[in-house]
């Protein structure tokens, strides 16, 4: 009976998280503590199934001969596609919060109106060009004489999971500044140590995935992550008092796109 009980709360979890955080249809399921308590360590596997489908569009754009443009665009949409651009709207409410220059308690407002700033659509135009011309760069870079496609290819489920791994340890450890907040909720009702354990079983299977793969951009990649993360709870805790939903999109965000700029141009 404990092993059925078990699986049916993994499947929740399962579903809890899928349908929060993509648009990948999932069955309906209540939010209770039970669904809830595992769906972090299905967080990166969002992560994993966007990596495979740009993967697959990478590989299958290849060899329908389409250009490196054209590719590069539809790289850059698939991510925002699959998951309704909550991430990006964690990005975009961060950098009105962080560029009004208030106190505390008024960049908490910020992240939680719905209006967008000047400096949101300013960021938001920044990173998608960095984010395209990083696509095209590596779409390039496959297409190159010498390159392994398949070692390349093989990262990107590692790119987007690394940062969902780390965005999930966030959210089971570091203090919230908004306690009635939708990442608090799946904080509280978390297993914090299950948790923390499969994240990091996870974090050292991508990494050896990277030395074996690509050791110099497979490890440059995850060394950014992990500065990214550090720099992720610093802004967190100096500027807010703790993590909140909107923040750890935005770590999520401009992690991926650190990581996939590097994976792009580190030989």
């Amino acid at each position: 009976m404990r092993i059925a009980k078990t699986c049916r709360d993994l499947r929740d979890s399962l579903f809890v998280a899928f349908s929060m955080y993509s648009k990948i249809p999932m069955p309906r399921t209540e939010w209770t503590d039970q669904s809830m308590k595992y769906s972090m360590c299905f967080f990166p596997w969002i992560g994993w199934v966007i990596g495979i489908l740009e993967a697959l569009w990478l590989w299958l754009s290849s060899l329908a001969g389409l250009s490196v443009f054209f590719r590069a665009a539809v790289f850059t949409v698939l991510p925002v596609l699959v998951t309704g651009g909550i991430h990006l709207d964690g990005f975009l409410d961060t950098s009105d919060a962080m560029s009004s220059w208030r106190e505390r308690e008024k960049r908490l407002e910020i992240l939680k109106d719905s209006h967008t700033g000047a400096f949101a659509i300013i960021n938001a135009g920044i990173w998608f060009i960095l984010f395209f011309g990083s696509a095209a760069q590596l779409t390039a870079r496959l297409s190159g004489a010498g390159e392994d496609p398949c070692r390349v290819l093989f990262l990107l489920p590692v790119l987007f999971g690394t940062s969902r791994s780390f965005s999930a340890i966030s959210v089971v450890s570091f203090p919230h500044a908004n306690p009635s907040g939708t990442a608090a909720a799946f904080g509280d009702r978390a297993v914090k140590k299950t948790v923390l354990a499969v994240m990091a079983v996870y974090l050292v299977a991508m990494t050896v995935l990277c030395g074996v793969c690509l050791p110099a951009a497979g490890l440059c990649m995850m060394a950014a992550s992990l500065v990214a993360f550090g720099l992720y709870y610093r802004l967190s805790m100096k500027y807010f008092g703790g993590m909140t939903g909107d923040l750890a999109g935005c770590f999520v965000s401009v992690c991926e796109l650190v990581m996939l700029i590097l994976l792009a141009v580190v030989p």
